[in-house]
């Protein structure tokens, strides 16, 4: 499945739990320094609102939501439309070298999370809505990159970025989404909530172990960040843009 030209370590960052502003400035750093590919998964310090690298608009009442301290907002290094990010569990994976046929990379890209949620009793499939809708809302429609359960509810919204033949694929694991909030932020219900055996806390160690699985070529190594990895990543986050 993967090339045989790419390093045969494979990287595993622990589960953090940090402001926005660091976790994409990390996962930023990580799709420039990645020599191969990587996966962390994390949560937000409070709700955010992540807006897509090249979403240039988006409603008003966001921006009054984030001065009344009900979200914050923070632009992904990624594509796609806004992402609220409450209740959930966020993955990114790194993947240098991925096919060139992107659908084909998103498959590839996607398959663990298929196999790791199967194992956990929730059958998923990709969707099929063509890509470039004009919703604002990542969750409104599923596209290739996506996966739904049996009864149409998306589970797992990805975004993609491309940088000199790297693949940074950012997922958001819809688990718990806040009612109130996200009527609020879209004006619509909020998905329903997740299957009790899904919203438990070790579902990261659940899918690292799939990831593991599914990429067998990789010696999957725990990384955490060194000392010298800390302070590039305070580098990048000093010039990480603001909206």
């Amino acid at each position: 499945m993967l090339p045989s030209s790419m390093p045969a370590t494979g990287r595993l960052l622990p589960t953090q739990q940090a402001d926005g502003h660091t976790q994409m400035a990390l996962d930023a750093w990580l799709l420039k320094r990645s020599n191969g590919p990587a996966l962390r998964f994390y949560r937000w310090d409070g709700p955010w609102l992540s807006l897509g690298r090249h979403q240039r608009q988006w409603p008003e009442h966001w921006n009054d939501l984030a001065r009344r301290g009900r979200l914050s907002l923070v632009r992904r290094p990624s594509g796609g439309r806004a992402v609220l990010h409450a209740g959930g569990l966020t993955y990114a994976l790194i993947w240098p070298d991925a096919p060139r046929r992107r659908q084909e990379a998103y498959r590839q890209a996607c398959q663990w999370l298929v196999d790791g949620f199967k194992g956990l009793g929730l059958p998923l499939h990709f969707g099929s809505d063509p890509a470039g809708a004009e919703a604002s809302n990542c969750f409104a429609s599923a596209t290739v990159a996506d996966l739904v359960d049996g009864s149409g509810v998306k589970r797992v919204g990805s975004a993609q970025r491309w940088q000199n033949g790297r693949l940074l694929q950012h997922g958001e694991i819809l688990l718990d989404p806040p009612a109130d909030l996200w009527s609020e932020v879209f004006g619509e219900a909020a998905p329903a909530v997740a299957p009790t055996q899904i919203s438990r806390l070790d579902l990261d160690q659940q899918l690292r172990q799939s990831m593991i699985q599914s990429w067998p070529d990789f010696c999957w190594q725990m990384q955490p960040l060194n000392t010298k990895e800390v302070q590039e990543l305070d580098d990048e986050l000093a010039s990480w843009s603001e909206l």
